[in-house]
């Protein structure tokens, strides 16, 4: 028995049975502006991702309080993140403001999907894993969203959450999983560059499912609007978009007003890094007044147009 067949032995993969997070909540306004967007824009036809951002409570619940949609390319079987690391590191800082983080990845199955028998593709799989991995964190979690159509003609939007399982996230780090994926490859099945034993047997391809870690989904009402146009879709976000945003509730606090992660990263691509942004997010989660310049600035940005 060489050492290989020996490491392969201690790769076992069976199902887990209990996530490290307890359940997870989205904010009603986030998630229906995604959702809204793949069914009424893309009609569910190509794939649209994006990075879940929130809190990790103390008794392991997670709370997604706003979505940020990458710059990105969807097909209806591949979803193309393309990472704008400058943009990133705007809306790590606007989260650390609100005492927020990132706490998952939520991305949508395509109409075409829906015919395919499998509750994850391997490039899903894939994928979805290497985000968990990237995250280092125990609690991350992975969300898709459906439609699902029934035998009546009926449509109903579905949202699932998961764990990618410890197993999983092990095995895509020390580097077994096949990342190449070849046209005629069983999409319901992820391959291994060696074998791993599952139910007794050595075998190069698992089924998709031991992967998968089920995650109860809550909602609730969170402390940010989500009424702004979001960035990196089709239609660009304009200085006419702030003034007509600021202007749809003139009798509200400045701070109110811009209490929307999409605002506040737009308003970012003109602020300080490292001051001005995490100040400015800093009172949005405080509720607090907004300082005299921010206010001049803000407004000056609005009168632009």
């Amino acid at each position: 028995m060489t050492m290989d067949d020996l490491i392969a032995k201690q790769m076992r993969v069976t199902r887990q049975e209990n996530p490290h997070c307890e359940s997870v909540s989205f904010d009603r306004d986030c998630a229906d502006a995604f959702q809204q967007y793949v069914n009424e824009t893309l009609a569910f036809a190509v794939k649209r991702g994006g990075f879940m951002y929130g809190t990790v409570l103390e008794d392991k619940r997670v709370e997604v309080n706003f979505i940020y949609e990458p710059p990105q390319q969807g097909t209806e079987e591949v979803l193309y993140i393309l990472r704008d690391e400058e943009e990133e590191k705007l809306v790590d800082a606007i989260a650390a403001g609100l005492g927020m983080k990132k706490v998952g990845f939520i991305f949508t199955q395509t109409i075409m999907q829906n015919k395919k028998d499998y509750t994850l593709s391997n490039r899903e799989v894939l994928q979805a894993v290497e985000f968990h991995a990237e995250s280092n964190m125990e609690e991350w979690v992975t969300a898709v969203v459906k439609l699902e159509v029934s035998e009546e003609g009926s449509a109903a939007i579905h949202f699932e959450a998961f764990q990618m399982s410890d197993m999983c996230v092990r095995l895509f780090k020390e580097g077994w999983f096949e990342t190449e994926i070849a046209e005629g490859d069983d999409p319901k099945l992820s391959k291994m560059k060696k074998d791993v034993v599952v139910g007794g047997k050595d075998v190069k391809e698992v089924d998709n499912d031991f992967f998968l870690v089920v995650v109860k989904i809550l909602d609730h009402q969170g402390p940010l609007s989500s009424t702004f146009p979001i960035e990196n879709r089709t239609t660009q976000v304009t200085m006419r978009a702030l003034k007509s945003h600021l202007n749809r509730s003139p009798s509200l606090p400045l701070v109110k007003r811009i209490s929307d992660f999409h605002l506040l990263l737009f308003l970012a691509r003109f602020l300080d890094l490292n001051s001005d942004v995490p100040a400015l997010a800093q009172c949005v989660q405080a509720q607090t007044a907004v300082p005299e310049g921010y206010k001049l600035l803000i407004n000056s940005m609005a009168e632009t147009v």
